[in-house]
């Protein structure tokens, strides 16, 4: 019996949607929604419902021993998950401000830390599928410890946990935040890339 053919069909994808009709579906303090009547890419024409967001900055704020390094973790309730999470120091991008800048003030308020050395490590969509909200992860070290100045609505228990527990802490599921897990994996493979290197040259 001759096998069946496949043929791939080949279509042409512009890189953006066009966005027939917008309005704005509400408005909050933190964020607003918009209804788009939306003609995608792929020629689907849809309605998306997206919320908007000013954007994000996470601090992977990190105290470097001898043995291995301690990554500042926080530990707040949050309602939408309705549970107590770890999470890393992170906060909206305020209006005027830029990413560096809201990565300081966010440190400094949620845990009375500032640090002397910034790099950004990542930057990626946080739930693209319907919330328009960019989130960037900034490596802080060479860190001092000062007075936190958290809002009246933050309660926020902060600690120095190694790296590697704070790996197993992923693995075991204790750590749920997304935003965290990106960021200690992350921390995590460079550490073992430089041990790899270190090995290799000895």
């Amino acid at each position: 019996m001759p096998k069946a053919t496949l043929r791939k069909k080949t279509k042409v994808i512009r890189n953006r949607a066009r966005v027939l009709t917008s309005r704005e579906s509400y408005r909050g303090p933190v964020f607003w929604v918009t209804t788009d009547d939306v003609l995608e890419p792929t020629g689907v024409r849809v309605r998306r419902d997206v919320v908007r967001h000013s954007g994000s900055v996470v601090v992977l704020a990190v105290d470097d021993q001898p043995s291995q390094p301690r990554v500042l973790l926080e530990k707040q309730y949050r309602h939408a998950a309705g549970q107590f999470l770890y999470e890393l120091p992170a906060g909206r991008i305020d209006e005027g401000e830029n990413e560096l800048r809201a990565a300081k003030r966010e440190l400094l308020e949620e845990t009375g830390y500032s640090a002397r050395s910034w790099k950004r490590i990542l930057h990626f969509w946080a739930s693209p599928g319907f919330v328009a909200e960019v989130m960037s992860i900034y490596l802080a070290r060479d860190l001092t410890l000062g007075t936190a100045q958290p809002e009246d609505d933050e309660v926020i228990e902060i600690s120095m946990v190694a790296l590697g527990k704070a790996v197993s802490m992923i693995m075991r599921g204790e750590i749920q935040d997304a935003k965290t897990i990106a960021g200690v994996l992350w921390l995590d493979h460079q550490q073992r890339s430089t041990l790899d290197l270190l090995h290799k040259s000895g």
